[in-house]
């Protein structure tokens, strides 16, 4: 648990952030509204992109739209397991989705990952501290914790990529 204390004019307030809330709003900044770290979020980026800069390939390289539909994966396959208890997510399928088709196609996909993004933020907010220390799927995957972190970093490490793709991407169109 976290404590942050403000000071204004001689009022005090206190505000205790669980570790819960505190790995949220992580997840919030990196998917959804956050500037802190790389000064820029999914949503930032991935608003700004045309179907045919997502779908545009650098030298053969993952294109920003095959790093959506792969951050998605992992995303939508942790909401599934933090609901089911099922993992049903593997390395080896994680950039095995349809790329868009269309600009209908790609604004659908943007908008999917920014509803599961909010819902993953949101689940994530509601573990307790036991949870969050708790093994996740079996014990060599480590505790939730662990695990939502891994998926932080993961986030930013794609995030990154995205956002040269994007700056290499301005040309098409």
């Amino acid at each position: 648990m976290y404590s942050i204390r403000f000071f204004f004019d001689e009022l005090f307030l206190e505000y205790t952030m669980t570790q819960a809330q505190s790995l949220a709003q992580r997840c919030r900044e990196v998917f959804l509204d956050g500037f802190w770290i790389a000064n820029t979020n999914y949503y930032d980026q991935l608003s700004r992109i045309s179907w045919a800069q997502a779908c545009h390939s650098v030298n053969g390289r993952n294109s920003i739209a095959a790093l959506t539909l792969h951050m998605h994966y992992y995303i939508a396959g942790l909401l599934r397991f933090f609901q089911s208890g099922v993992l049903d997510i593997s390395d080896k399928f994680s950039f095995s989705g349809t790329l868009p088709q269309s600009e209908d196609s790609w604004m659908a996909l943007r908008q999917e990952f920014f509803r599961d993004a909010e819902y993953f933020v949101n689940s994530v907010s509601l573990f307790s501290d036991e949870q969050l220390r708790s093994v996740f799927f079996k014990e060599e995957y480590g505790t939730f914790q662990r695990n939502i972190e891994a998926m932080i970093e993961h986030a930013y490490y794609h995030l990154g990529q995205i956002t040269l793709l994007a700056k290499m991407a301005d040309s098409v169109d």
